[in-house]
């Protein structure tokens, strides 16, 4: 897939043109007012913050914990899909750290929010870099997916080579986000950074370290079933479910992909990012993150006032949704490629009867 021939594929007669945007009554915000509508949100309640932190982080480690000291197997399982559940909000709190949303400059936070980036193979510097560029940038034609996962149009698909498809079709695949633990946290965020640069990259080390002398204590004071219940299950379940909560976010069959010169925050989060329909269980155990129109929009509203944004601001309840429902995973898998003409996403063979 020749660089130069792929760049001459991104661009405004291509992909999200204005003239595609749909008219919108003059007393709809749109853009910078929108996004001030929004500016009430993006404020912590300190308090709250630690709750739902302490809470989390509390739970998590008690559920593990029982995870690796009973002996009865079917509770050790209910504990730790328990704890990797509880992994998948910890995480979330993390990433509003991450953003600045909560409990900025605290020393406490920092301390814990580093460690559990540590054990949970997110290191910040890695982290942080990838993340950023995915707010930057989503909704766009990514040949890398750096930050993401990579979204390419039919033309460029018809183009790539045999390899170039295969490489495609495996980073995109069911496959490589059910072993997300492997491919996405170990690979993408710790290991391969640290070979690119490992000066910058020295807390990819660090959390390797971590996590893997984690795994080797508990298997060598537990045994094996210990290291499984308490770290090899629940990351297993719980990188799962984080990776493809992430696709199904700015990879799914309605999402519109928007060119460079027509790219703006308010486009990339009404257009290119989904509202996952939960129920409010998953919801808390998701932190909210299935909001992430919100999210993307204002990215300092702490994950706990995200459903309060919404409820408060009509612009923000008419957003394109998905959910965790079979046949709407099947669809968020099957739209795999940006169609210019059809202005849509479609799948490989749709793409195939179409060249």
């Amino acid at each position: 897939m020749k660089q130069s021939n792929l760049n001459n594929e991104v661009n405004a007669e291509t992909i999200g043109q204005e003239s595609d945007i749909p008219e919108h009554s003059a007393d709809i915000r749109m853009g910078r007012e929108l996004l001030a509508a929004t500016t009430p949100f993006a404020v912590e309640s300190r308090t709250k913050s630690w709750w739902h932190v302490g809470i989390t982080f509390t739970l998590m480690i008690a559920a593990l914990v029982g995870a690796g000291l009973l002996t009865w197997w079917p509770a050790r399982m209910v504990l730790s899909v328990l704890g990797a559940l509880l992994i998948v909000r910890a995480f979330i709190t993390y990433h509003d750290y991450m953003h600045g949303t909560i409990l900025r400059d605290s020393i406490l936070a920092a301390i814990l929010f580093r460690a559990y980036g540590a054990f949970g193979l997110t290191p910040p510097n890695s982290w942080k870099k990838s993340h950023n560029y995915h707010h930057g940038h989503v909704g766009q034609i990514s040949l890398t997916g750096v930050g993401a996962f990579p979204i390419i149009s039919t033309t460029m698909w018809r183009q790539a080579t045999t390899a170039e498809r295969a490489r495609y079709r495996i980073e995109r695949h069911p496959l490589t986000l059910l072993f997300g633990y492997f491919t996405v946290f170990f690979l993408n965020i710790c290991l391969l950074p640290l070979f690119r640069d490992p000066y910058k990259h020295w807390d990819s080390a660090l959390s390797l370290l971590a996590h893997g002398g984690l795994i080797a204590a508990l298997w060598i004071f537990g045994g094996f079933e210990m290291a499984f219940f308490v770290i090899l299950l629940p990351m297993t379940i719980a990188s799962a479910l984080g990776s493809y909560l992430f696709f199904a976010q700015h990879s799914f069959k309605r999402m519109k992909i928007i060119s460079p010169e027509a790219w703006t925050f308010y486009r990339a989060a009404m257009e290119s990012s989904s509202y996952l329909q939960l129920n409010q269980v998953m919801q808390w155990f998701t932190g909210n993150i299935g909001y992430h129109h919100i999210h993307h929009l204002n990215v300092h509203i702490p994950f706990y006032r995200l459903p309060e944004a919404m409820a408060a601001i009509p612009e923000l309840q008419s957003p394109i949704t998905t959910s965790l429902a079979p046949g709407e995973i099947l669809e968020c898998f099957r739209a795999s490629l940006w169609d210019e003409e059809r202005q849509r996403m479609v799948s490989y063979r749709e793409a195939g009867e179409m060249g």
